[in-house]
Parts: C-alpha cells; structure tokens; sequence
C-alpha cells in the first residue's frame, strides 16, 4: 500500500494545522517547540529514554520524499512527536500541555479527511510509554523466584498465586549463606552480594510527583514503613578491607589516651559524649551486641588484646558507628564523636599529625563546608574550596577506594567531616575515585563528590517546607581524602522515596537516608524542581537499569513535612536563613535548546544593602550601626544577614521595576528577566550589562544644529576684521585709490519679490 497523491496532500494539510496552531491570545505558536529534534549535545540524556525521537519537520521531509508506504506511518511518527514530550516532561508543564493540545489536533484533523484511514486508538509499540512498560515488566519477571523442581504442581501454581497477592514484606528476606561472612583476597574488593527476590521497582526514568508536598503521614503508612524495613536484610558489618596497618601496641594506647584526653578550643573534653554511651549493645539495626565502650578498647589495649591492627583498628570504627547511632544527628554529642573520629582517622593515617593537636577545621581536610565554601573562580581574596566540575588533573581514577571497612565506589552517598559544623556531616555523592599524584598526597586514595545541602544550609523563605531528612543537589564539586569518610548514606529522588526503600547494597535498615526533590542555586538563593533523575547522577551509572532499585511499598507513602529549621523553638547555628523575598516557583527549564531558566533579579537586594549602608552613613555618631552578629563558634553570619550582597553607594533606582511604583504599586506581580534569546537583540547598559529600556517612544524634534566652527576659531577671525577696519581708517584716501568692494550679501526671497515687482510697476498697484 503505497500514499497516493491526495492522502499526501491530506497530510500536508493536518502538518499544517498543526503548526498554524497558536495560544488562545495567538501570542506564540504551539508547534515551534516541535519543528526540530532535541539538540543531543545539550540534551543526552533525553536519548536514553527516548528511544524513537522525532520532529514535525523531520516528517515533514520524509512525506516529501516519499519515504512512506502507509499513510499511517506518518500518523504514527507524528504521534510520537507528541507523546514523546508528554512522557519526558513534568506533567502540567507548558510543554506537556502543548503536546496534548496538538496531539488532539492531530487526531480531530486526521478522522476530518475521508482520505486518510483509521487511526489507531492505542499508542504506538515504539512509544516510550510502551517500551518502558514492557522493560519494566521483563524485570519484575526476572526477579521473580523461581518455583522448586521438586515442588508440586499444584503446589507452585497454589504458591504463586498467594506470593502474587502478597507483599513483599511477607517473604523471608534471609538469603542462603547470609550468617558466612565475605572475605576479600588482594587489593580488589568483593563483588556487591546479592539480595533476596522479591518485588523490585527499577528506576532510571522521570517519574510524575505521586502527592503533594502539604499531604498528612498517617499511622498506617509509618506501619507500612516499619513493616517493610523489618523484612529486609540487614547490614552484616565492616567488610575486611581498608584497615590501618603497623600499629604496634604502645602506638594503640597512645592513640585511645589522645583521644581520651582531647579537649577542643573551649577547653570541652569531648570524650564525655563516648563515656555516657552505656557499655551494653542493644541498639536496633546495629552489625554486632556485644559490649563495647571507649574505656573497654583503652583496657584491652593495655592488656595486649589486640593481637593485630585491623583488629584495634575494627572495634575502634565499631566504637565510633555504635556512638553515631547512639545520639541524634544534628546534637552536640553527635557532633564530638566525629571530632574524635576525624582525629582518630588523622591519627591512623599515613601522615599522622604531631601534638599538640588543635585545627581550626575539625581536623577535616576543606577549610569551608556546605554554605561557607566558595568556589575556585569565584573566592576574592580567600582560597575557593568547591568546583562545578570534577577535576582529573594530577591523579589516577580508579574504580573504587577502600577506607575502614568501607568500599567505596562511583554514584555512592558518604557522609564527609564538616568543617564547619561536624554535628552535620556533609552529604555528597561520588563521581569520581582517584589516587592522588599531586605533592604530600602523592599515591594516596580520595573522592570527588558533588555536595548535597541541608534545608539549614539554604536561604529560604519562612513559608517553605521541607520533606524530612530532605537535602538538595547542588553544583559544588570537592575532592576530599579518604579520610574524611565517616560513612555510607543513601539519598532517593522524591517519586522513588515514596514508593519504597532502596534495595542492598544501596542501603540497609539503620543507615541515614535522605530524599531530594530539588536543585538549590546558593548564588541566587532559588530552588529547581528535578525533572530527570538521571541528570543528576554520574553518568557512569546513568544507563545502568541496576543502579539503586527498590523494593515497593504497598501504596505510597508521603514523607513528613517539617517547617523550615530556623522557625523551631530551638536555635540552631546554621549558614542559611530566612529571606523575605517570596519564593519563585519551583521549575525545571524547558526540554529544547533555546529556553532557559528564569533567574529571579538581584536588583532589589542590591537596592536593600545599598539603603542599609545609606542609613549607616547617616547614623549620628553617638549610635554607630552594630556589626553583624555570628553564630560563635562556627562563625556563621546571621540569618538575615546576605553574604552575597553587593556594597555599592546608594544611587537613584531606574529600572523599569522602580518606575513603576514598586512593589506596592505592583500588587504582588511576578518580576522575571527577559530570556536571553530575546535580550541579546537589545542594547545594554555597559556598567550594569542589563537591557536599556525606555518609558516612551523618541520624541521626533528638530535639533539645534551644532556650531561649525570653534570660539576660538571666531575669536580669531573677530580680532582680523577689527583690525582690518583700525587699518583701513588709518590710512590717507586719494583719488586715484578705490577701497576694496564691499561683499554684498544675497538678497532674501522678500526682496527679490519686491525688486521684481518694482521693476514692473506693481509696487504702486493700490491694494481693493
């Protein structure tokens, strides 16, 4: 079946509808953002989940060669323009709402011409609608068990039926062989070990928000939780790798009575918060019960207990988790046991540091943490800290870095030592390990991660709030040494959260677990909605299906909402704040190459320091401004304090903004800058870099026109006419002398008019 001359011009015609097409006000065109495909270099991962990406033009080409031999492949191929960006996209987006609005005009358009066929009612088997249904369920099909060779027919058919009615809390999560520890021979780790099968989620693609951010938690979602966390397997312990080496006895005492007698720059022995710890181990989720206290390791060190250093080495980290567990993230004491853990990692290094032991750090290896650093390009007088992308100068990427136990790899979540609030370890992901080949550290092993923020560590206003235990991506990217790992973490996308618990590995019952919802732009103080998880994490995983499955819950359960921390009774010390700037809406920017974000302006906070150093100025003497106050001892500024903020005198306000009237005069209206696709047409102001605009037309006037010649050229020609004519009185006139004839002016258009008339007798003319 071939496309004959009238189908063709049949879809020609619906083409044409489609891109004639425009917004109710008919302000823009609905098809401009589907003329042509998605640019690959700006957009790759679009390609990964797309798989059969096409563009109206590009049908618009095939239809002109004649590449069709059914009119219902061009129908297919244009319906897969539409559901393409209605898969890829956040739904209620303004490019989903135009994909469904032309995919309906695609369908009225088709079924009105008598000459095309039927279309077909379900989506084509090439839509990622369909491809990733199917994907997903071969998946939970492969991870489905097996049912027994020597098991009955009627039994298994029985026994399948009741597990398909079941959840996946009520299957033995005990793996055969789980109780035999995992030995590691030679330097490469053991592969990761398998889970249990069971109902497994795999991700990798955008998900819609399944709720609301104001949605309640009720009591049977925290016993969905509970239910399902106490069925999965447990953490078996420190892996046998990575543990300090040449310790011999009288260094183990030395380390345990450093640590015991540290005391911090306020003169607090922070080895209190180890000796409150009961010596009974009883904590749920915990690798090992056995006793365990800091005075027991000091005991059984003095007594040559330890007949190796990976085995002090291994209860001292066993000491230390015990501890973390014990107390509240966030807490004082939690936050003096990894001041001790960081010692005692400094301690058990290669190059071990000599007393007295102070570091104005927390012994962590960054001199700033998350709200504090600033980046390389962008630090003015200080050393930057962070990145915006990971460096590979001076160092060797390997596959994985091993550290206490830990074996670390590429997309893991650690928790890393803060140098500016260790009660808040820094939450980062890793993209890159390496071996250092730079100075000192030559040969020694370290992380590139990409730091996550706390809400804490975010300017926000006082209206937002937060999941619990939410944390945002952000676009720093530091290196840190191995020992700065304090331990593993997991952090799930908000879809995946709230669907279910991800699967071992990635994380056992009792290890910190973070959901992220948002990007935060610290420079301009904004949250960006994740459209696409998978933009978000290395790409070395990107297209790994593997990569932190989950096992479901039975329906899906909302997270708790919690103000922000800076509202609660009690004080925190913290680098963010409250801003009173209300809060754009959160956005991802459009999936083409020509949109852009909308950034919020900074005009009206520059306005705001330029007024308060305006008011100090005029301050009467008596009463200097009081200096901004810090949060001692981490030296944080105040939470309506702006960091970022320029100081510039004060100066008369012209944006278009001020003209008119303000934010009173305004109403409340949103303020956003012009894309640049459409500024860069426009003239800038060269200080500001902003667009010049007016408040009304050019007024057409006649200009007086500007002198020829200079004042000092017609002094000049003044002085020679005056002394030409002194000149010309001076001298004795005879008559044989003729002065120089006079230049006689032209006659104006009036006196030629009456010499003419003169000449003719008309000027005696009497006027009726």
């Amino acid at each position: 079946m071939t496309v004959t001359p009238a189908q063709k011009t049949a879809i020609d015609e619906v083409i044409g509808a489609l891109t004639s097409a425009t917004s109710r006000r008919a302000k823009r065109r609905l098809a401009d953002m589907f003329l042509e495909l998605v640019d690959k270099g700006s957009w790759p991962e679009y390609y990964e989940v797309i798989s059969h990406p096409r563009c109206i033009n590009g049908v618009k080409a095939n239809l002109a060669q004649n590449k069709y031999k059914d009119p219902l492949d061009a129908y297919e191929d244009l319906n897969l323009v539409f559901l393409n960006a209605l898969y890829y996209n956040e739904p209620g987006s303004q490019i989903s709402k135009d994909a469904a609005t032309l995919k309906s005009i695609l369908e009225n358009e088709w079924k009105q011409r008598s000459a095309l066929p039927a279309p077909p009612v379900s989506a084509p088997l090439s839509s990622a609608q369909k491809v990733h249904a199917k994907k997903e369920q071969q998946e939970r099909v492969a991870a489905s068990p097996a049912p027994s060779k020597s098991q009955p027919a009627s039994q298994t058919q029985k026994s399948s039926s009741i597990a398909s009615a079941s959840s996946p809390m009520n299957v033995d999560p005990t793996p055969q062989g789980s109780s035999q520890p995992i030995e590691a021979t030679g330097a490469k780790s053991p592969e990761r070990p398998s889970t249990p099968d069971v109902d497994v989620d795999i991700g990798g693609t955008p998900e819609p928000e399944v709720t609301a951010r104001d949605s309640a938690r009720d009591g049977e979602s925290d016993e969905i939780v509970r239910q399902l966390e106490k069925s999965l397997p447990r953490w078996e312990g420190f892996a046998d790798v990575g543990w300090a080496e040449g310790l011999d006895v009288d260094r183990m005492v030395d380390i345990v009575v450093t640590l015991s007698k540290y005391r911090d720059e306020s003169g607090n022995r922070l080895a209190v918060s180890l000796e409150a710890i009961p010596e009974e181990t009883n904590i749920p989720d915990l690798s090992f019960n056995f006793p365990l206290s800091l005075r027991l390791v000091e005991s059984r060190t003095r007594m040559h207990y330890y007949e190796t250093s990976k085995a002090f080495d291994k209860e001292m980290s066993q000491l230390f988790l015990k501890a973390r567990r014990w107390y509240e993230l966030g807490s004082e004491p939690y936050g003096n046991v990894l001041v001790l853990q960081r010692l005692y990692h400094a301690l058990t290094s290669p190059n071990p540091p000599h007393p007295p032991y102070t570091s104005a750090t927390k012994f962590a290896a960054l001199p700033a943490g998350p709200g504090t650093a600033k980046p390389l390009h962008a630090s003015e007088g200080d050393t930057g800290v962070t990145t915006f992308r990971v460096s590979l100068k001076d160092r060797q990427i390997v596959e994985e870095v091993q550290y206490k136990g830990w074996t670390v790899r590429v997309a893991d979540w650690l928790h890393l030592s803060n140098p500016d609030d260790p009660s808040r370890p820094i939450i980062g992901q890793v993209f890159k390990c390496y071996i250092s080949q730079e100075g000192q550290r030559k040969g020694q092993p370290g992380v590139s991660v990409c730091w996550y923020y706390r809400p804490e560590q975010t300017f926000h206003p006082a209206s937002r709030k937060f999941w619990e235990k939410e944390v945002f991506k952000t676009s720093h990217f530091a290196d840190h040494p191995v020992e700065d790992i304090i331990e593993k973490v997991a952090c799930q996308f908000t879809a995946r959260h709230l669907r279910g618990r991800p699967r071992p590995p990635f994380w056992y019952p009792g290890w910190p677990l973070y959901v992220c919802d948002s990007r935060y732009n610290d420079r301009d103080r904004v949250f960006v909605k994740i459209k696409n998880w998978n933009s978000c994490i290395p790409e070395e995983v990107r297209k790994k299906e593997e990569f932190m499955p989950i096992f479901p819950f039975e329906r899906p359960v909302v997270p708790r909402s919690h103000p922000s921390p800076f509202l609660s009774s009690h004080k925190i010390k913290a680098p963010g704040g409250i801003i009173d700037a209300p809060e754009k809406p959160e956005g991802e920017k459009a999936e083409n190459a020509t949109a852009t974000r909308k950034r919020p302006q900074r005009k009206a906070a520059a306005k705001a320091e330029a007024e308060r150093v305006g008011s100090s100025k005029t301050a009467p003497a008596g009463n200097p401004p009081p200096p901004p106050s810090s949060n001692a001892p981490y030296g944080y500024p105040a939470q309506g304090y702006t960091p970022y903020a320029q100081h510039i005198p004060p100066h008369e306000d012209r944006s278009i903004y001020a003209a008119a009237g303000g934010a009173s005069a305004l109403n409340n209206a949103t303020v956003e800058e012009l894309p640049p696709e459409t500024a860069r047409y426009f003239d800038r102001d060269p200080e500001t870099n902003e667009v010049l605009w007016f408040a009304a037309p050019p007024v057409d006037i006649v200009h007086t026109r500007p002198p020829q010649y200079s004042l000092k050229y017609l002094a000049f020609l003044a002085r020679k006419r005056k002394k030409a004519q002194e000149d010309g009185e001076g001298e004795a006139g005879g008559e044989d002398e003729h002065p120089a004839p006079k230049r006689r002016m032209p006659l104006t258009v009036t006196e030629q008019l009456e010499a003419v008339m003169k000449e003719h007798g008309l000027d005696e003319v009497p006027v009726s």
